[in-house]
C-alpha cells in the first residue's frame, strides 16, 4: 500500500500517510548506498590483505585509483659532455693493479693526460700503444689504486661485458677535436665543468643512452656521434653499449 500510494507517483490528495512513505524511500535510498560504500571498502580491505601474503594484487579498473606517477626525468644536454679524439702515446701495467693499464694520453692539451683503464683483460698491451682512441675529458680526477686519472677512454661492449674495445675515431681526425651528436650539434655550447657533472650525475643519466647502431656507429639516441672527419665507431661490436 505504502509503495503504491507513495514511491511510485499516485496521487497524494488527502493521503496522510504520504509524508511517512516519502521517508521510508529515502531512508530505503540512503540503506542502499551506505551498503554498497561499505561493501567497496570491504573488497579493498580483503584485496589489501591478499597483497600482504602474495606480495601483489589486481585491483579491478572500477576501483582502482588513476596513476599519480611522474613522468620521467628529462635528460641533460649531450653537449654538456667534453668528449675528444685522442691518441694514446704510452701505456703500461699499472703497477699496484694487474687489471688496469696507465695511459699517457695527448687530447690536444700542452701536456698529456694520465687516464687509468680497466682494459687489461680485454686487450693487448701492444694494441693500446699509439692507438686512437675517444676520450670523455670533463670528469673530476679519480685516484685508481693510487694514480690520479684524469679523463675515460670510451669503449664499445657487449651486453655480458665479455667482449670491450676502445670507439675509433675515423682517419684522419684531428687529436684534441672535441666531437658532436648529429648534424646539427656541430655548433655545440662549451661542455659542463667537472664537478658539476659529478654533482647532478650528468654522465651517469646520459650514458645508458650511448650505443653503436647496427652498423657499428656511436650514437646517442640515434644521433651520431661525429667529428670533422666522419663518425666515430666500434671495431666489431654492433647494437652495443658505450661507456
Amino acid at each position: 500500500m505504502i509503495n503504491r500510494a507513495t514511491c511510485q507517483g499516485a496521487s497524494t490528495k488527502g493521503n496522510r500517510i504520504r509524508p511517512f512513505g516519502q521517508r521510508h524511500c529515502q531512508n530505503a535510498a540512503l540503506k542502499h548506498a551506505t551498503i554498497a560504500h561499505e561493501y567497496q571498502e570491504f573488497r579493498m580491505r580483503v584485496m589489501a590483505a591478499r597483497a600482504s601474503v602474495t606480495g601483489s594484487v589486481s585491483i579491478p579498473e572500477s576501483i582502482a585509483p588513476e596513476s599519480t606517477s611522474a613522468p620521467p626525468p628529462e635528460l641533460p644536454p649531450i653537449s654538456y659532455l667534453d668528449i675528444r679524439v685522442g691518441k694514446i702515446l704510452k701505456c703500461e701495467l699499472h703497477p699496484d693493479a694487474d687489471t688496469l693499464y696507465v695511459e699517457q694520453i695527448d687530447v690536444g692539451e700542452t701536456e698529456p693526460r694520465t687516464i687509468v683503464s680497466g682494459l687489461v683483460k680485454y686487450m693487448p698491451l701492444d694494441q693500446m700503444q699509439d692507438r686512437p682512441v675517444i676520450i670523455l675529458c670533463n670528469l673530476k680526477p679519480r685516484n685508481m689504486r693510487g694514480i690520479k686519472s684524469n679523463g675515460m677512454v670510451l669503449c664499445a661492449s657487449d651486453e655480458s661485458h665479455e667482449c670491450v674495445e676502445p670507439l675509433m675515431p675515423p682517419e684522419g681526425a684531428k687529436i684534441g677535436q672535441r666531437i658532436w651528436f648529429g648534424e646539427e650539434g656541430q655548433n655545440q655550447a662549451a661542455a659542463a665543468e667537472p664537478n658539476r657533472i659529478d654533482k647532478k650525475k650528468i654522465w651517469e643519466a646520459l650514458q645508458p643512452h650511448l650505443r653503436t647502431d647496427e652498423f657499428k656507429v656511436a650514437n646517442f639516441q640515434r644521433l651520431q656521434m661525429l667529428t670533422g672527419s666522419g663518425p666515430v665507431t666500434a671495431l666489431s661490436l654492433p647494437n652495443a653499449c658505450v661507456s
